[in-house]
């Protein structure tokens, strides 16, 4: 039978969430624990998508074949009971055996949290950028304008990145500040590598006044990357949520 399963995890010690010889990696503990709970036998985990060393998640998706029965309800605590503290399932579901996470997404929303306080809290670091710095939020929102939508993001993307179509959808970008943390929030059809961390530069940028928004149409047909912001630092991005047809 197949599981779905949502699954949380502080990004912070991890190289990333995808396999890597010789790191510590998200899939290599959720696969280590199944591998226990089956008795030695080998479970392989499929996800969403992979996020980076020190990004976090709230809502990261994945699926796995099991022959084990477990109860539905029972399956996050017979597997956290086998996890590191710094990752958890928080839900689980038997799903159609034809359901994959990583082809079936229809979109995925993102956060990316800054901290605005004057002086630099160091139990934030890892979970916040901190940026103290005057910013023009009129400015910031004018660009995200010329963001949603359909567009060609290999200005956004790392020139890492291994996808040949670059061409996204930007459904929604908004931001709101609460209690000192600047929250971005991004959803869209997917997401280049680098490319929400990226637009956060980006936007920063235009909220400093370095960068006038009405550049973002020519930034975008350009298909350069050293027009755009830095690369905002991981630690402050979190994959929040995975949306599927059902």
């Amino acid at each position: 039978m197949r599981v779905k399963c949502t699954v949380s995890y502080d990004g912070t010690g991890f190289s990333g969430f995808q396999i890597q010889p010789g790191q510590r990696t998200v899939q290599g503990e959720i696969e280590r624990g199944l591998k226990k709970l089956h008795k030695g036998q080998e479970v392989k985990v499929f996800a969403s998508g992979r996020t980076d060393a020190g990004v976090h998640a709230i809502g990261q998706v994945l699926h796995f074949d099991t022959e084990i029965y477990i109860p539905e309800s029972r399956w996050p605590n017979a597997l956290n009971s086998l996890l590191p503290e710094d990752v958890a399932i928080q839900a689980a579901a038997f799903i159609e055996e034809d359901f994959h996470a990583r082809y079936h997404v229809r979109a995925k929303e993102y956060r990316y949290k800054v901290s605005r306080s004057e002086v630099r809290d160091v139990f934030s670091r890892n979970y916040a950028y901190h940026y103290p710095y005057k910013l023009d939020y009129v400015k910031m929102r004018e660009a995200i304008k010329f963001l949603i939508g359909t567009h060609d993001f290999t200005s956004f993307c790392s020139a890492k990145t291994d996808k040949e179509d670059r061409i996204r959808t930007l459904y929604d970008i908004e931001f709101y500040e609460e209690d000192d943390v600047l929250t971005f929030r991004f959803v869209g059809d997917g997401f280049l590598y680098n490319m929400v961390r990226i637009l956060v530069g980006t936007l920063i940028n235009a909220g400093r006044g370095v960068l006038d928004p009405y550049r973002i149409p020519d930034i975008l047909k350009a298909r350069d990357r050293s027009l755009c912001g830095k690369t905002a630092p991981g630690s402050g991005l979190y994959l929040w949520k995975v949306y599927y047809d059902n």
